[in-house]
């Protein structure tokens, strides 16, 4: 059994903790707001794009020779996969359900018998991945500076990705990330973007949209398509962005109870100790003084 002074100690430590839990979760609740009003934001632009995208590559005259960020290459032996996740930890299951989310995709690309090439943008996937796909890895990008997300990452990103597109290092890209639905819940997704993927609501947009464009369908195409591929990582950052602060806020305000929970356990724990040592001091004082 523990002593008085350990438990004393440990009731101190964990009344702490629950401070710096608490302090965390208000951090995370006030970087939420921001974060969530800026994925909401940056919905509507990504999903708009993407239509406009469409209503092009439908007028495209010359569907050989269109561009390969919208076709592809033609075949899909090459996978490269980017893998979206936190620099930071203490935010519950975030990171390990879009890392979960992947490792589902990279096992179906290994079955089918196919290439593939894993870029992490993220220190916290990483260090999940490289236990089992270090020879996969062939970047790991960070932005640990950046306090918010920021379109200026998303577009070096974006650059690295279409250069080693260009450079035929792989076929068909795809992007892992977290979408954001409320504090408690965050959906990971995986998004094909080279070549170009569109969703049913997409597509849905599209077919209702009908716009008349100068200049011509290829050359407003070879201009926009790399632009779509820095605003879907963009858009991706942001959701995860929010995610993460929701999942944060979610797993410290469960922490902050949990030390509360342990703190009333020790202070039972103590005051019984307490108690027992008293009686223990007054039954020794009785027999001294009977003896007497």
């Amino acid at each position: 059994m523990a002593s008085l002074d350990d438990l004393k100690k440990r009731i101190s430590s964990v009344k702490s903790t629950q401070k710096i839990t608490k302090a965390m979760k208000m951090v995370a609740a006030a970087k939420l707001r921001r974060a969530q009003e800026s994925a909401e934001r940056g919905r509507p632009y990504s999903e708009k794009m993407n239509n406009i995208i469409l209503n092009l590559s439908s007028g495209v005259s010359d569907k050989e020779n269109a561009p390969k960020l919208l076709s592809g290459t033609g075949d899909d032996k090459v996978h490269l996969c980017v893998v979206l996740t936190a620099d930071r930890g203490l935010c519950g299951g975030f990171n390990s359900n879009i890392i979960k989310k992947a490792k589902s995709y990279f096992q179906k690309i290994s079955d089918s018998g196919k290439t593939l090439k894993i870029i992490t943008v993220g220190s916290k996937g990483y260090d999940q991945l490289k236990r089992l796909y270090q020879d996969k890895i062939i970047e790991n990008i960070s932005f640990k500076e950046s306090k918010n997300a920021n379109y200026f990452d998303a577009d070096k990103v974006g650059k690295i990705i279409i250069e080693k597109f260009e450079n035929n290092e792989f076929d068909v890209c795809t992007i892992f990330y977290n979408q954001f639905k409320n504090v408690i819940t965050q959906i990971p997704q995986e998004q094909q973007i080279i070549p170009l993927k569109s969703s049913k609501r997409v597509e849905e947009n599209s077919a209702r949209d009908n716009y008349e464009f100068e200049p011509e369908e290829d050359e407003i195409l070879n201009n926009l398509l790399p632009k779509n591929i820095s605003t879907q990582i963009f858009k991706a950052m942001l959701e995860n962005s929010a995610s993460e602060q929701g999942s944060r806020m979610s797993a410290m305000d469960n922490a902050t109870r949990n030390a509360g929970e342990m703190v009333d356990r020790l202070t039972i724990e103590y005051n019984r100790s307490r108690q027992a040592a008293i009686t223990k001091e007054l039954i020794e004082i009785i027999s001294g003084a009977e003896s007497l």
